[in-house]
């Protein structure tokens, strides 16, 4: 790291400086009266809407910088008064904020065409429109086009700034960006960076970066042929851009500070079926490794044939407490979106949404996390309802299916009546909607929905418990075990060690647990295969859990696996908090028994390793080769956190002294002292493991 780029990084990471100039907060709902007033339709609000909050704008410049914007005005204005919402919740099924969010758009569109292309893209659209007699289509592209214009003011203005300031290096990018699309990585990523700023004030959220190494990678390469670039200087380049992902993002909504889908993904099989895996690869992996921050958060595709070699990079990373990269098997996924109806290319070009959800940039106006199957809530419905008259296991095993699908049928019902807030603004990135004159909030090439799924370690390590004490050996009276479940283990001490500490748990690669995990997956794929919702897509299945491994087992009474009431399930893919594992191979092991291919929604292996582990390089390789054994034998995804308990107790207790003390949460990576207790807590309980 640069003397510049350690500068820049405390002035705006450690010391906040910037926010000193932002402008004070106001009413949000400001804008949505007028809009109330005038009886404005949605699309033209968020017209409106983009075009106040840049106009808003002031440029910022400070020492050091050579890549600009960054946000002076904190308050997003919404779009609807909170009556009209309440009336449009009341109507309609509005998915999380109701704004657009966890897509990847194509920023290629974009940076290919720059300002100038873009614009005659959108007169040459409403001129046929208007041939066409089609006024919403030249309503909607003569909205595009003023934001647009409201972006090239902004980009003007700051150009004018960076001059007046004597940063003439950001005043000619940005001089060059108004006149022609970027031909060098400085105006690429000064370009991205314009892009990604205006999807956080267009109200758009958990704004992915897709694929950033495969369609930044020409601009370096045109850099470093003419020998505008070194490899030193490029990556100065990459640290400055991606320190931007640090200035604003304590204004990004999540449900915890630092849940704000900054992901970028690198690596990994080409549309061509080549290897992607390349120097702006390893690149963006040295800027992370070097900055040593929780954005943009690292996601690295491998399969295979990636050598051990790079496993060896993404492990250095892990080794700082980042609690990333997280890693994608180009074996499972490519093939398991390919059944599920992706084309070829796309399934090779699929990204990674905020968390671990497999999404295609550019084409997908997907929503793969509208709802969650709790796996140990429709297991322990069948029990309660029906151990005591079971004649077997497999009938028990049935009920637990049935319930399954009953709950998904819910869930899929659920889904109905979307409404989405409109997205002009990305919607120039997105396939079709540009030539169409249509908001990609309304559909997209792939219109699928994903389902997590959470307790599952939960509900398999129970039925093992069912099918070995009370149905193979009789050593557990199932009418002992339905009461130790409803009082929570009150007067069944013996039992609850037991079932607690010595029946068979998935990570200890016992084939028992691990193949009715297998089992129930299969049964969630098989629920929503064939079902289609109200947009043409399909349901896809997970095995991710988001925050749901909290909010789902805080009312859940106890369960046959020894779980106490309201105890918190694992996280994602992952055993259960409190077994007595044999190690990390073993849970790879255990992992990687079942098929994934069909659950392909996304949801990682989640293992915490000892911190000390990573103290000398023989170290690395082993993790290194634990995470290619894990890929090697068919996992679909896996993330690790190297953490260390006594830490983060004192942090705790002295929150002062750990700023920068990072941990994996679910799918992201955040300041452990910004999350609330609940989450520092299950950190704090999930295993410690050694190699």
């Amino acid at each position: 790291m640069t003397d510049r780029i350690q500068r820049l990084r405390k002035f705006f990471v450690e010391e906040h400086r910037h926010r000193e100039q932002r402008s004070k907060p106001c009413d949000p709902f400001r804008l949505a009266a007028a809009f109330h007033e005038q009886n404005l339709p949605d699309s033209q609000r968020a017209v409106n809407r983009l075009v106040f909050m840049l106009e808003e704008e002031k440029p910022l410049l400070f020492p050091d910088q050579t890549i600009l914007f960054l946000r002076t005005n904190p308050t997003l204005q919404a779009l609807f008064t909170v009556e009209e919402k309440e009336a449009l919740a009341a109507s309609y099924r509005l998915h999380e904020l109701g704004e657009l969010s966890n897509i990847c758009v194509d920023y290629t569109r974009f940076l290919r065409a720059g300002f100038p292309g873009m614009r005659r893209r959108l007169e040459e659209c409403r001129e046929r429109f208007l041939a066409a007699s089609q006024p919403e289509k030249v309503s909607f592209t003569e909205g595009q086009l003023t934001i647009l214009k409201a972006l090239e003011a902004l980009t003007t203005r700051y150009r004018d700034a960076a001059a007046a300031a004597g940063n003439t290096q950001s005043a000619a990018s940005l001089d060059r960006l108004l006149s022609d699309a970027p031909h060098t990585l400085r105006d690429a990523l000064q370009l991205q960076r314009i892009l990604h700023f205006t999807m956080w004030c267009a109200g758009n959220y958990h704004n992915t970066l897709g694929r950033f190494d495969q369609y930044m990678m020409p601009y370096l390469q045109a850099d470093l042929d003419a020998g505008r670039l070194t490899e030193e200087s490029a990556l100065e380049l990459l640290e400055e851009f991606f320190l931007t992902f640090n200035l604003d993002s304590d204004l990004y909504p999540g449900m915890q500070q630092g849940d704000n889908g900054q992901s970028m993904v690198l690596g990994g099989m080409t549309p061509e079926g080549k290897d992607g895996f390349h120097l702006l690869s390893r690149l963006c992996l040295q800027a992370s490794l070097e900055l040593r921050l929780i954005d943009p958060k690292i996601n690295l595709r491998v399969s295979r044939d990636t050598p051990l070699s790079v496993y060896e990079l993404g492990t250095q990373l892990t080794k700082q407490g980042l609690g990333f990269p997280q890693y994608s098997n180009d074996d499972v996924v490519i093939p398991g979106l390919e059944e599920l109806g992706y084309r070829t290319e796309d399934a090779r070009n699929y990204a990674v949404a905020a968390c671990w959800e497999f999404i295609i940039p550019g084409r997908g106006m997907e929503i793969p996390n509208i709802d969650a199957l709790c796996f140990a809530d429709v297991m322990r419905t069948a029990v309660m309802e029906h151990l005591a008259t079971a004649p077997d296991y497999d009938s028990l095993f049935r009920e637990v299916v049935k319930n399954l699908k009953a709950r998904v049928d819910e869930m899929c019902e659920n889904t109905k009546n979307l409404y989405i807030f409109p997205a002009p603004f990305l919607s120039l990135m997105m396939e079709g909607c540009l030539e169409n004159g249509r908001d990609i909030s309304l559909g997209g090439v792939y219109n699928n929905y994903g389902f997590h799924g959470t307790g599952l370690a939960t509900a398999a390590d129970s039925l093992a418990a069912i099918k070995k004490y009370v149905f193979d050996t009789g050593e557990v009276d199932r009418t002992d075990l339905r009461k130790a479940c409803e009082t929570d283990f009150a007067g069944f001490d013996r039992l609850l060690h037991l079932l607690r500490y010595e029946a068979p748990k998935m990570g200890n690669n016992e084939e028992l647990p691990d193949t009715i995990a297998g089992e129930l997956l299969e049964a969630f794929a098989q629920a929503v295969k064939g079902k289609k919702n109200e947009r043409g897509g399909i349901f896809r299945a997970g095995t991710g859990s988001a925050m749901y491994y909290l909010w789902y087992s805080k009312d859940m009474g106890a369960t046959p696996d020894g779980r106490r009431a309201g105890e918190g399930f694992s996280c994602n893919y992952s055993p259960s908090l409190f077994i007595h594992t044999k190690g990390p191979v073993s849970i790879v092991k255990s992992f990687t028994r079942p098929c994934l291919k069909h659950t392909i929604n996304g949801g990682p292996l989640t293992m915490e390793l000892h911190d000390t582990l990573f103290r000398g390089e023989e170290s690395i390789t082993k993790v290194a080769a634990l995470v290619k054994s894990f890929i090697d034998l068919g996992g679909h995804q896996m993330q690790i956190n190297a953490v260390n308990r006594d830490t983060m107790l004192d942090a705790q207790k002295h929150p002062e002294k750990y700023h920068n003390l990072i941990v994996r949460v679910w799918g992201w990576s955040g300041y452990f002292v910004e999350l609330d207790k609940e989450y520092q807590d299950h950190i704090i309980k999930r295993m410690e493991l050694t190699v």
